[in-house]
């Protein structure tokens, strides 16, 4: 075992997980801490930037600790982070309220006047509606109802842009967020500064990272008393990373037009890679030079999705299935599905829409609530369980037929993260789809997404597609039943006609809590 080394690290909605890779991108050594999530309110979710750094420093130092191959060979450090999670923070970047993280809708009222505006910022939500996950309608949302903490924050960011200030002292914003989620334009003039003066922020650009890096830049060197503490060298370099989801995109391989990344976990992701530039009501995009110098990333997402599964086990699993799962030797996840395997797609009449916190894509509405309907005293937990995997794979298809009505097809599907563990739901997903689905070695691809980018930038590779292409290998491929997509084709209608026909109540409750 050789080096160079390269040190990874993706903080995610639940924990931060690191790793060890070699430049062929094997995972040598990982390790995971978890750190909390607060719900002050329906909608609402905050974390303790503290307790994600207390989370770092164990993991780095467990990873350092127990390497057993030659320390002096960690050249490099990438890391991506949850987008878009705000964080304020004085003049001497210590934060000043509990950083407000992706999923949290609280500033859906700023984002419905944000969305009244006139500007061509607004062509990346499609000219359509906005969403309060973004970085404009959270700022605005702390500026007034919070103008104490507005008004002492010298600085406003991101989760990666704090992560990479406490590693190398430097404060730096990453192209990826910024195109993503702030409404930056590296093809115009960067920030949209009229965009922000109409929406009341115009102060607000003088608070954000003046340096812009591309990923894979160099953001700096690991700071000498961290380095110390973790027991590395001090020549260490941190290199750019991003959002996890579209860095899971360089860790799937999926660096070039024709291919959908479909990363999972607590919410699902759909992204895709076009050298054509365009914009349509119902899709976030198309984002310039976001991840691949030259070519426009079109994205669609699920809030809600892994969560939901955690949600249904943690509260409504009663005791006599966990017996039988311990029996059985099984975890609750896959007991459940060796039972759901065997009912019928659609769950026996079952229609679930997975709006738990809100719909990303293609509604954009933050308001927009969960429901399951169809229900009969036939009906047992196990076919809740099975539709709620549908609901979930239903959502991934409405997305789909959106970039489909755009133009944008791709013929392949590279998925990660938690539910490719799920050999049921991936089959259920590749089903809906009516496409095939290539799970990676890597599971955790945005983890293998950060050593590709660190691997780049310490120069072991020419290109970000020269290094995904020789670390990322395919294990195995999921075809789907075409069968069963005749079959769920019906549901995914349903599905699709369920919430015009209750939206109006969904908003009305919301508005009446």
């Amino acid at each position: 075992m050789s080096g160079p080394y390269f040190l990874t690290f993706d903080f995610g909605t639940e924990s931060v997980r690191g790793g060890i890779f070699d430049a062929e991108g094997n995972l040598l050594l990982t390790e995971a801490k978890s750190y909390r999530t607060y719900f002050p309110n329906p909608g609402w979710a905050e974390q303790d930037p503290d307790e994600w750094w207390e989370s770092f420093k164990y993991v780095a130092n467990k990873l350092v600790s127990t390497f057993k191959g030659d320390k002096k060979e960690i050249r490099a450090i990438t890391v991506d982070t949850t987008s878009c999670t705000v964080i304020a923070m004085d003049e001497n970047f210590n934060h000043l309220r509990r950083a407000i993280i992706w999923m949290d809708v609280r500033s859906f009222r700023q984002a419905e006047r944000i969305a009244s505006v006139k500007s061509d910022a607004l062509k990346y939500n499609g000219y359509a509606n906005v969403s309060a996950e973004w970085m404009p309608c959270k700022a605005l949302w702390i500026k007034e109802n919070e103008p104490e903490v507005y008004n002492r924050a010298k600085y406003i960011c991101e989760f990666q842009d704090w992560v990479n200030y406490k590693l190398t002292g430097r404060y730096a914003g990453s192209i990826n967020n910024v195109t993503i989620r702030w409404y930056y334009n590296s093809e115009g003039s960067g920030w949209p500064l009229e965009f922000y003066r109409e929406i009341g922020l115009e102060e607000v650009v003088d608070k954000f990272p003046a340096d812009i890096l591309k990923l894979g830049e160099k953001v700096g060197n690991l700071e000498d008393s961290l380095a110390e503490e973790i027991g590395l060298s001090k020549d260490v370099e941190v290199f750019q990373g991003g959002a996890d989801a579209y860095i899971g995109m360089i860790g799937l391989n999926v660096v070039k037009p024709g291919r959908l990344a479909f990363i999972t976990g607590s919410s699902h992701l759909l992204l895709g890679l076009t050298d054509r530039d365009f914009h349509k009501k119902g899709i976030f995009g198309t984002f310039p030079d976001a991840v691949i110098p030259g070519l426009y990333v079109v994205e669609g997402g699920q809030i809600s999705t892994g969560s939901i599964m955690k949600w249904y086990k943690d509260n409504f699993i009663n005791c006599s299935i966990e017996t039988e799962a311990k029996k059985k030797g099984l975890s609750i996840y896959d007991y459940m599905s060796s039972i759901a395997k065997d009912l019928p797609p659609g769950s026996e009449g079952l229609i679930l829409l997975d709006y738990w916190q809100g719909n990303r894509t293609p509604l954009t509405d933050p308001q927009a609530r969960g429901v399951i309907w169809g229900l009969s005293l036939k009906h047992t937990p196990f076919h809740i369980y099975r539709a709620i995997m549908e609901g979930v794979a239903y959502g991934t298809e409405h997305i789909r037929r959106y970039f489909r009505d755009a133009g944008f097809e791709a013929s392949e599907v590279y998925a990660c993260g938690g539910a490719t563990q799920s050999d049921l739901w991936m089959q259920i997903h590749s089903d809906v789809l009516g496409l095939p689905i290539y799970i990676t070695e890597e599971a955790n691809a945005p983890l293998l997404g950060d050593a590709i980018l660190a691997a780049f930038g310490a120069g072991q590779y020419k290109s970000i597609e020269e290094a995904a292409s020789s670390m990322v290998r395919i294990k195995k491929k999921i075809e789907p039943d075409l069968k069963n997509t005749d079959r769920y084709s019906y549901f995914v209608d349903k599905y699709i006609d369920t919430y015009p026909a209750l939206k109006d109540m969904m908003h009305d409750m919301i508005r009446n809590l």
